[in-house]
C-alpha cells in the first residue's frame, strides 16, 4: 500500500471548490485556477522565513512575512510567456498574486515589440514574447531566480546566429516588488539549472544556430551546457569556450536540452542521445581516464547513464529525467529486485503518433552496466544501452484521442512517495504508482477541455499544473487514488466530449512544427 501522508488532504472548509472543467478527471479535484497565466511552462517555489515548508537552511528573512513563525512564508513563482509571477501560498490552495515581470521588463536592445497577437488570422499563439524557461530554478538561500531565455525569444530563431539567447537573474527577496538584476548573454538558453548549491548554472539548449553547426564549434546536433558562475549575480562568468557534455549522441555533440540534480547531487543531462550523470563537487574516480580527480562544476567526472533501448526510446532525444536516491528514495519505485538508487526516470519527447503508440513515454531504466564510463564513450559501438525495467504511456487507455491534430508525447513530470504526476499535452496529467517499477499504474488524471498539459508539481498536499492553454490549476488529489494504489488497480479515462476534441483541434491549429525538431518543439503557427 502506498502511504500517501500530505497527499490526500480534505477540502478546507473556508472557500468552496470552483466547478469542476468539462472534460475528464479521476481521483483529483480541481480547487483553484488561473486563466490570466496562460501559457505557463514552469513553475518553483521559495520559502521565506521558518515557518516556510521547504529548505530555507534555517535563515529568517524577514523581507516577506516580517514575523518568522506566525505564517508559512511560501511563494509560488510561475514563467511563461507572459514573465515571471509571484504568488503567496499562505493559503496553498489558493494562491494570492503578489507581483509580476511583464515582458517589457525582458525586452532587450534590438527586440521587436511585444505582440501576443498572431496576425490577421484566428490563431492566439504570440508572434513576439519572452520564451521559453521551461524547468525555471531557484536559489532557496539567496531568493533568486534564474530564467533562460531561448533565441526563438521576440521573434527570434534557432537558426539564426543574431537571435539572443542566455539567462536573465532575478531578485526575489521580496517577492511582492520583483526586481531584475541582470541578464547574461550565452551561446545557450533553453533550460538552466542549478549546480552545487547555485554558485554555478548549466544552461543548454536549443537546436544550433547555422553556424555553430559549422567549425570550429561543430555543434551539429544542438547546442551542449555552457556553465556561467554566478556567486555574484550582479556579474557573473562565463568561459563560453569551454562547453561540457559534448559528444553526448554516440560521439557527435548534440542538443542538450535539461538539467536534474538528484540528492546524492548527480547532475543529470537529458538530451538528444540519452541522459547522462556528473559529479560536480569531490574527488571521484573519472571511469574514462581511471584517476581520480576533483569534479568540479566547470570541469565535471563522468558518473553513469547512456543512451536509452532503442525499442522503447526510438528517437533517442530525452527530455528530463530523476533519480531517486537518499531523501528521495521512497519518493520513486519501491527497493527490491533492483538495488536502491539504480533507477533512473526519464521522458522521451518526440513527434509521436496520435495516440503515442510507441513513441513519447515515460520509461524506468537501470543504471547497471554503465558506472565505467560505457555511456561516455566516442565509438558507437562501445556505447552502452540502458536496459529497461518499465514503461508507461496513454496508448490503448480509454479515451485516448487519436485523430491527426493531436500532438501526443510525455514532458515534464515530478515525484512524491511511490506517486508520480506527469504531463501529456493534450493527453492532460495523470497520475502514476511507480511502486513497482515494472509496471506503473495510473491512479489519477486530469485532462480538462482545451488543456495542453506542460509541467505538474507536487506542493503542501496539492499538484500545481502549469498549462500552456489554460494557465496555472491547483489540483488536490483525492481518496480514490491511495485505494486504487493500494489494490494496484489502474484507472482510465472515459472517452473525451465532443466539446474537448473541437477545442483540442482548435489549437492545434495555432501550432506548427519547429524546423529543426518538428513537433518535439511546437511553434506559434505564423
Amino acid at each position: 500500500m502506498v502511504a500517501l501522508g500530505a497527499l490526500v488532504v480534505t477540502a478546507a472548509p473556508a472557500a468552496a471548490a470552483p466547478p469542476q472543467p468539462p472534460g475528464a478527471q479521476k481521483n483529483l479535484e480541481l480547487v483553484d485556477s488561473f486563466p490570466d497565466a496562460k501559457y505557463a511552462t514552469a513553475i518553483n517555489f521559495l520559502q521565506y522565513g521558518k515557518g516556510g515548508h521547504g529548505d530555507d537552511r534555517g535563515k529568517d528573512d524577514r523581507r516577506f512575512h516580517g514575523r518568522p513563525g506566525k505564517q508559512r512564508g511560501d511563494v509560488m513563482v510561475a514563467t511563461g510567456r507572459f514573465g515571471l509571477i509571484t504568488y503567496d501560498l499562505s493559503d496553498p490552495a489558493h494562491p494570492q498574486e503578489l507581483d509580476r515581470l511583464d515582458n517589457e521588463a525582458l525586452r532587450l536592445t534590438g527586440d521587436p515589440p511585444t505582440n501576443f497577437g498572431d496576425g490577421p488570422d484566428e490563431n492566439t499563439d504570440p508572434d513576439s514574447t519572452y520564451w521559453q524557461n521551461e524547468d525555471m530554478d531557484v536559489d532557496q538561500r539567496r531568493k533568486l531566480v534564474f530564467m533562460a531565455r531561448d533565441p526563438r525569444s521576440f521573434a527570434g530563431t534557432t537558426a539564426s546566429d543574431t537571435s539572443v539567447a542566455g539567462v536573465y537573474i532575478v531578485d526575489l527577496r521580496d517577492p511582492r516588488d520583483i526586481k531584475l538584476i541582470t541578464f547574461h548573454q550565452l551561446p545557450t538558453g533553453h533550460t538552466t539549472t542549478c549546480i552545487n548549491d547555485c554558485d554555478y548554472l548549466w544552461t543548454g539548449g536549443p537546436a544550433s544556430s547555422d553556424s555553430q553547426k559549422q567549425p570550429p564549434l561543430s555543434w551539429t546536433g544542438g547546442r551542449p551546457i555552457i556553465v556561467t558562475d554566478v556567486r555574484d549575480p550582479k556579474n557573473p562568468k562565463t568561459n563560453a569556450s569551454k562547453p561540457i557534455d559534448l559528444f553526448r549522441d554516440d560521439g557527435v555533440t548534440a542538443y542538450s536540452h535539461d538539467v536534474q540534480v538528484d540528492s546524492a547531487g548527480i547532475a543529470w543531462v537529458s538530451g538528444a542521445g540519452g541522459v547522462r550523470g556528473y559529479w560536480t563537487e569531490g574527488r571521484h574516480r573519472d571511469p574514462l581516464t581511471g584517476e581520480r580527480r576533483r569534479a568540479t562544476a566547470t570541469d565535471p567526472v563522468p558518473y553513469a547513464g547512456g543512451r536509452f533501448s532503442e525499442q522503447d526510446a526510438a528517437d533517442g532525444f530525452m527530455h528530463n529525467a530523476e533519480r531517486p536516491v537518499g531523501r528521495t528514495l521512497g519518493d520513486g519505485p519501491k527497493p527490491g529486485k533492483e538495488p536502491p538508487g539504480s533507477l533512473l526516470m526519464a521522458t522521451e519527447e518526440v513527434d509521436a503518433p496520435p495516440d503515442c503508440n510507441g513513441a513519447g513515454q515515460f520509461t524506468i531504466a537501470s543504471l547497471e552496466g554503465s558506472f565505467n564510463g560505457e555511456g561516455f564513450r566516442m565509438a558507437p559501438e562501445k556505447n552502452v544501452r540502458l536496459r529497461t525495467v518499465g514503461t508507461w504511456n496513454p496508448h490503448g487507455q480509454e479515451g485516448t484521442l487519436v485523430n491527426d491534430t493531436i500532438y501526443c508525447s510525455a514532458h515534464y513530470f515530478d515525484m512524491r512517495k511511490r506517486f508520480v504526476a506527469y504531463s501529456w499535452y493534450d493527453q492532460g496529467m495523470r497520475i502514476l504508482d511507480v511502486s513497482d517499477p515494472t509496471d506503473p499504474i495510473q491512479v489519477a488524471y486530469y485532462r480538462p477541455d482545451g488543456g495542453v498539459s506542460w509541467a505538474p508539481y507536487f506542493h503542501r498536499g496539492h499538484v500545481y499544473v502549469a498549462d500552456h492553454e489554460r494557465g496555472i490549476e491547483v489540483l488536490r488529489i483525492t481518496g480514490g487514488a491511495k485505494k486504487a494504489a493500494g489494490h494496484r488497480r489502474a484507472v482510465v479515462a472515459p472517452r473525451p466530449s465532443r466539446r474537448h476534441v473541437r477545442m483540442v483541434r482548435a489549437s492545434s491549429r495555432a501550432l506548427q512544427p519547429d524546423p529543426q525538431l518538428g513537433w518535439l518543439c511546437p511553434l506559434p503557427a505564423i
